[in-house]
């Protein structure tokens, strides 16, 4: 399977890509990295440009992708990726952006991880020997993209294959990052007081012996400045738990 490993993922939360390789070798999975076609800088969704509207330069990493991941989609090579609005981009704006059947069909064949390696688990094939971790309760925050696509579940399935692991969702909004939204000086304001109104004070009021858990970059940065807290990806978290 192909390992799509995004620009934060790759740049500056490598370990999050390293454990995501790591448990999907303990699965039995052999990990491929795409590259792009024409050799150069590094693959990007474009993901940053649809949201600053510029649509002319979206398009043009969108293409290098497709390039790149076309020939895994036409032979059925499920794509793997990490970060949510990255992973998602290719599902969703990648067939406003350039409608047609190779987009179609890259939608059909992108998942997160904790989707693909709950897919495998309902059909039977996955086989991941977990064990039980320390810390035993872990808090979990949904990035916005993973509400809107429906894939709390998927995350949720997962975490519970670590035997004893206790897990609770969030009752919480946007955390108020919003992709660059929160960096933005006249945006920081609201982008605290959204994270307040229900992240921050669950984050705070947590023991200290209590997973965070959350799968967006922009979640996590927003976590530990809001709450002084560091939050995990879903991968480092099954990292842990890697029975060998």
């Amino acid at each position: 399977m192909v390992l799509l490993v995004d620009t934060f993922n790759s740049c500056f939360d490598v370990e999050n890509a390293n454990a995501a390789r790591e448990v999907l070798n303990a699965a039995g999975y052999r990990v491929i990295y795409p590259q792009p076609v024409k050799k150069g800088r590094p693959l990007c969704c474009g993901r940053t440009f649809l949201s600053s509207g510029l649509l002319g330069e979206a398009k043009l990493e969108a293409n290098r992708m497709l390039d790149a991941l076309m020939p895994y989609t036409e032979r059925g090579v499920p794509i793997v990726g990490l970060e949510p609005s990255c992973l998602l981009t290719l599902r969703d704006e990648y067939k406003v952006l350039m409608p047609g059947d190779d987009t179609d069909e890259l939608a059909k064949n992108v998942f997160l991880l904790e989707e693909f390696l709950a897919t495998e688990h309902a059909t039977g094939r996955l086989q991941l020997d977990l064990k039980p971790i320390v810390p035993k309760k872990a808090l979990l925050h949904g990035h916005c993209h993973q509400k809107a696509f429906n894939m709390m579940s998927a995350v949720q399935k997962v975490l519970s294959l670590i035997p004893e692991l206790e897990v609770k969702t969030i009752d919480s909004s946007c955390c108020g990052m919003a992709g660059s939204f929160g960096y933005e000086k006249e945006h920081y304001d609201i982008s605290m007081k959204m994270g307040s109104l229900s992240l921050f004070p669950a984050v705070k009021e947590a023991d200290t012996d209590v997973l965070i858990v959350a799968d967006g970059t922009s979640c996590r940065s927003q976590i530990e400045h809001g709450t002084g807290k560091q939050a995990m990806h879903v991968a480092r978290v099954l990292q842990m738990a890697l029975n060998s």
